[in-house]
């Protein structure tokens, strides 16, 4: 079963975390879990710039790590940073205690690498994370999950399949997820552009996750 669209349930399940924004506004958050890896984030930046727009990247510590000037090329074109854990950790397999050192060693990263922390923000990977875990976290960070979950990923739908139910889903306020990810490289492209110019067509808007935090 694809869960393109988070049902009210599981959002009711944690509260406290962002799922979305007002309904109110034709306003949406474009996000990208992952990253950086070169050959798949530098075309999602090209593609932003191409329409100018902003965006969050939820960044995994190593791969900031192995591509520093990459990660430093998100930040300087105007684009908000989360932490995405160091090692892309799965929150149900790990302690409560191994999991926060992970995300400590990830906005270390952050932060050696020179991005200014406006606003701490924090995605668990898989969306997986232990109840116990997002207290903690939350006494230092925001905790951003989505609305709208486009499995650009996925092998087994196509991506005019995948394009169609992610626009099907959207609606005012909707934090989207993509993936700047090896699983993603060869159809983020098209799934980016195709998708940012529908919503533009339909006179929507994009902003970052800090702005939406700001907003509340």
């Amino acid at each position: 079963m694809y869960l393109f669209k988070i049902p009210p349930i599981i959002k009711w399940f944690y509260p406290g975390l962002v799922w979305n924004g007002s309904r109110d506004q034709p306003l949406l958050y474009l996000t990208f879990d992952d990253g950086p890896v070169p050959g798949v984030t530098d075309r999602i930046l090209d593609a932003l710039n191409h329409f100018n727009i902003k965006a969050t990247f939820f960044c995994v510590g190593e791969n900031i790590n192995k591509n520093p000037g990459l990660f430093r090329r998100i930040y300087e074109e105007g684009h908000m940073i989360g932490n995405h854990t160091y090692h892309h950790l799965n929150g149900w397999d790990h302690s409560v205690e191994e999991y926060l050192l992970d995300i400590k060693r990830c906005h270390q990263v952050i932060s050696q690498n020179g991005f200014p922390s406006r606003v701490k923000l924090f995605r668990p990977p898989y969306g997986k994370i232990r109840r116990k875990s997002a207290e903690k976290i939350k006494e230092d960070y925001q905790i951003i999950m989505w609305d709208v979950l486009t499995y650009d990923f996925s092998l087994k739908l196509s991506e005019e399949r995948r394009l169609e139910k992610s626009i099907q889903h959207t609606e005012g306020g909707s934090i989207i997820v993509f993936h700047d990810s090896e699983k993603t490289r060869n159809s983020i492209q098209f799934l980016i552009f195709q998708y940012i110019d529908y919503f533009l067509a339909e006179n929507y808007e994009f902003s970052t996750i800090d702005q939406l935090i700001l907003l509340k």
